[in-house]
Formats: structure tokens, sequence, C-alpha cells
């Protein structure tokens, strides 16, 4: 396995802490480095900023929300990158939800399967240099009759990419979400993964649409992971913590009562009262509470957290299931943090 770790653009961004950071990075040996983009800091802007303060790291979109961009302009945003890193990159792809889709970007959250596919076929037509048109779930490319002037017409990049074949990650943990990006992307990546539960949660939909798959895409790259502490003590402690509060809030908060795709994946995993719970309880407003109902045996499972035989017997457990990028997560008061991440890679390698 390769190694991961995901960079902030959230509420601060400091640009020679960040050009520090993920230089310390690149020399640890992390292999790829990825942010996500919700109503913080743009993602690509900060992308381009990597790209040119590093030198071998892979920089990835994790994840570009497919309704906040047209499909061209994600398209030339990734050659751009691409570029300027010297084909570093990776797009990676997602819906985030209806709260921040709608709340923030003013877009309807519909036809998220069909919004996906689209960006994702129209990306490699766009890359492949030749005209593009498309007939989609989502967008037409020129627009259909009827809509618009009538005076689109199909047009082609003025410029040549580095890589006509920029690697594709999407986000999704739904059957039907999953089912297609085992079919169309180069990579999955999931949340909130638990190793133990790959076949059972999703061996059906990865099946299905590996069934479709292109042999010319490869195998499916999967990124996922966990917070690492070593060692006991307060500071495994607080990292267990942090993991419990951070499942809570997605499981209780993120997203309404009746659609919330993290609390249906907790439910999916075998807890279907912790899951209504923390809902009812992060609802009503009793957030402690509802972060204290994450069992334990959760936290044991979704975190890289203990002594070091521990952490890499749950490293094995990720090799197992086909894990190709180990993503995880550092706090920020673990003494020599480089030192763990090059423990790590040791072992996951």
């Amino acid at each position: 396995m390769q190694i991961s770790m995901v960079i902030g653009t959230g509420a601060s961004l400091d640009p020679n802490g960040l050009a520090r950071h993920v230089q310390n990075l690149e020399s640890a040996g992390v292999d790829l480095v990825w942010g996500g983009e919700i109503y913080g800091y743009d993602l690509v802007s900060t992308l381009a900023f990597v790209a040119g303060q590093t030198k071998t790291i892979k920089l990835m979109t994790g994840i570009l929300p497919v309704y906040s961009r047209s499909p061209a302009l994600i398209a030339q945003t990734a050659i751009t990158i691409d570029t300027l890193s010297e084909g570093r990159f990776v797009l990676g792809l997602g819906t985030s939800g209806p709260q921040v889709i709608e709340g923030w970007h003013g877009v309807a959250f519909k036809k998220p399967l069909g919004m996906t596919r689209d960006v994702i076929e129209i990306c490699r037509k766009v890359w492949s240099g030749d005209k593009v048109e498309h007939e989609g779930r989502a967008f037409n490319l020129p627009l259909a009759d009827g809509e618009g002037t009538g005076l689109g017409k199909p047009l082609k990049l003025m410029c040549k990419p580095y890589r006509q074949d920029i690697p594709i990650a999407v986000a999704s943990i739904g059957p039907k979400n999953v089912e297609m990006t085992a079919e169309l992307a180069n990579i999955w990546q999931p949340i909130h993964f638990l190793p133990e539960k790959f076949h059972d949660v999703w061996g059906d939909a990865l099946h299905a649409g590996k069934e479709k798959r292109s042999a010319d895409l490869g195998d499916l790259g999967i990124v996922a992971g966990g917070t690492v502490a070593l060692g006991d003590g307060a500071h495994v402690d607080a990292a267990r913590k942090a993991v419990r509060d951070n499942t809570g809030f997605y499981v209780g908060g993120m997203g309404a009562r009746d659609q919330n795709f993290y609390n249906d994946l907790f439910k999916r995993y075998g807890y279907e009262q912790e899951a209504e719970e923390i809902q009812d309880l992060f609802l009503s407003g009793k957030r402690d509470e509802a972060f204290a109902k994450v069992p334990d045996d959760y936290v044991d499972r979704a975190s890289l957290t203990g002594d070091e035989g521990r952490v890499r017997e749950r490293i094995e457990v990720y090799k197992e299931v086909g894990v190709t990028y180990l993503n995880i997560d550092i706090p920020a008061d673990t003494e020599n943090p480089l030192e763990v991440i090059e423990k790590v890679k040791a072992w996951a390698e």
C-alpha cells in the first residue's frame, strides 16, 4: 500500500506553513495528498499552489463536487493541475450533499448518479482532444434543440494535455454509487471505512460494477484508512475521542433526518439502534450525548490507535481487502509526526 494524507482547506490557509507541511510529507514518503472543498478555501487554487511546492507527491481533489462547476471546466481544471504538476494529479469527484449543494451553490441536488457519470464521461472526451459531443442523463453538449440560442456547436480542447488518461477517483458509499464507481473510476474513495465490513456492505455493488468495467481502466484502487496514534495514555484517548466525535457529527448531523448517507451506512454496518439514537440526540441539540453513543467497537476498527503491534495488525487487515492507499491522519499533538508517518509507511509496504 501507498500512503495518503489530507491537507486542510477550511478556515485557515497559511501559504508558508502549507508549503513546509507538504514538503515535509513528501520527504517522509507520503505518496498522495488531497483536500476537500465545502465552503472554505477553494481546493483547485490550493492544489495548484501545492504543485509548485513539491516534486514527487501526487495531488488529489477529494472531493470536487460535480455540481459546483461545469463538466468541461472540471476537465480543464484537471489538465491544468496535471500539467503544472507534470503528471501528478488525480481528479477526485463526488456529489457532496443536498444541504451544501442547494444551500451554498444554489443548484438543485438532482440526478446525482447521472451528474457524476456525465462529468466522468465528458472529462475523458475533453482530454481525448476530439470534438466533444455528449447526450447524457444530466448534460447535453452542445445544448439540445430548444434549449438556449441554438448557436452551440461541438468544440475541442485548444491545448495539449500533459496526459489524456488522468486518473479519476470517486467518493461514494451508497450501493448504486459504488457500483458506478467500480464501473467507471480508477480509484474509489469511501468514508468511515470498516475493512471487516468490506464484502458484506460493498461486495455486491463492487462486483456488479466491475462486471461492466473496461479492461483499459485496470484494477480499482481504494483510498481508506484512519487516525494514527501510537502508544497509550492521554494522547491515544484524545485521538479516539476525535474519531468518535467526527463519526457522531456525520452520522447525526450531516444531512436531514430522512436523507443522511452516513447514517444509512452506519446502519448497514450493523449499528441500527446506535444510528437512530445518535441522530435523535444530535438533532435535539445534545451533541456530546450523541457522540458518546458511537460504539467503542466502531472506534476500535475505524482507527489505527494503540500499541505498535496492534496498529500493524490493523494495517494488514486493510491490505487484505485490497486498499491501495492507506489514508492516515496524524493528530496535531503527536510528538515527531514525521517519524510516525515513516513507521506507518514501512508497515504498509
